[in-house]
């Protein structure tokens, strides 16, 4: 399946510069401060595993993935974002019934009401509740509480789409500054009958550190992605994509492609330095192996923003000798495991950085 993209680099490009240079939408864009949302039988529960990170599994489910970028224009706190997964039949879907008709509306109207109830599916609804609980983590041992957030979970579908044993991708995002964190993470049903919990340690960068070095954030690749009307401004839950700033963005967390595809890039590069129109120079190799054997070797890209999408063709030139001589042809990459390589340096400082993303085509 091909990507399709609703915001070109070159557009992305100009919406982050003028995120940048409008300092007016630091405050704009703050996330509002958020009370203690977490009832007491929930961070009794969560608590309770807190030091030996012990899961409980009354509804299973597992986090994935944590990405981060940084806020924009603010570049104080960073966007923390979690992946996970939980299947449909552990999130309790329930039916939902049709209101009850008068007597005289029913006999008015039956052959069409059996028509329709005939033809009709059936709404599935699901109802529960995600709480998140943000500890300061030192020496591995959890502090003080930094943010509690609560995020319902009010899902329906109809009974030919419902799927009971497939696991759904689903994401939150907060803002959160830099440090080492535990994230308690609890998913609960409606009457908090059942309480299934997670924990997470992960670190979050300052980026004033970055002052001799470069750095990025995780690296990973874009099944989709589109600009919002506007910017989502508070901690979110949303189902198959992510929100970051004005972009709804849809993760391949696979990392499996197709022949004919590209590789849709998206990271953040710390440590450039920006001249004094805020333009960096970034320069970047892409490289892609097949164990220790190049498979395709990209062009020099550079960027003047931090911010960087790049698509990659996953095609090879191969030359081809015969008697006439030879000739370049353009081929779909092979079937197979492989390994992309970055290789980013600052023009201006001369910082590099490397980083490595395995892959798969098939």
């Amino acid at each position: 399946m091909k990507i399709k993209n609703l915001v070109s680099p070159v557009l992305l490009l100009g919406i982050i510069f003028t995120l940048v240079l409008s300092p007016s939408l630091a405050a704009q864009n703050k996330e509002p401060q958020q009370r203690a949302t977490i009832p007491p039988e929930v961070k009794s529960v969560l608590n309770e595993g807190i030091e030996t990170r012990q899961v409980r599994s009354d509804i299973p489910f597992s986090i994935i993935k944590n990405y981060y970028l940084p806020d924009f224009p603010a570049r104080q706190d960073l966007h923390s974002i979690f992946l996970f997964k939980v299947k449909n039949s552990d999130l309790g879907f329930t039916s939902i019934s049709p209101a009850p008709k008068s007597p005289e509306k029913k006999e008015k109207k039956e052959q069409i009401f059996l028509r329709e109830s005939e033809s009709a599916p059936d709404a599935l609804r699901a109802v529960c509740h995600i709480f998140l609980q943000f500890n300061r983590l030192e020496n591995n041992v959890p502090g003080e509480v930094v943010k509690e957030v609560y995020l319902p979970i009010r899902f329906q579908v109809t009974s030919d789409l419902y799927e009971p044993d497939k696991e759904e991708l689903y994401s939150t995002r907060n803002l959160l500054p830099p440090g080492n964190y535990l994230l308690s993470m609890a998913i609960a049903s409606e009457k908090l009958e059942k309480i299934g919990t997670q924990y997470l340690e992960f670190s979050l960068p300052n980026e004033v550190s970055f002052t001799d070095r470069l750095e990025t954030t995780p690296v990973f690749f874009l099944k989709r992605i589109r600009q919002l009307d506007n910017p989502e401004l508070r901690a979110s839950l949303h189902r198959g994509y992510f929100t970051y700033i004005i972009f709804q963005i849809e993760p391949n967390v696979e990392k499996i492609f197709s022949s004919g595809d590209s590789l849709e890039v998206f990271y953040f590069v710390f440590g450039s330095q920006p001249d004094e129109s805020a333009k960096h120079s970034i320069e970047v190799t892409y490289e892609v192996l097949k164990g220790e054997e190049t498979a395709i070797r990209y062009a020099p890209r550079t960027y003047i923003s931090p911010l960087i999408q790049e698509a990659l063709p996953l095609k090879q030139h191969v030359i081809i000798k015969s008697e006439e001589g030879e000739r370049s042809e353009e081929r779909d990459i092979e079937a197979g495991k492989y390994t992309l390589v970055l290789k980013i340096v600052d023009k201006r400082s001369g910082n590099t950085v490397e980083k490595k993303v395995d892959i798969e085509v098939r």
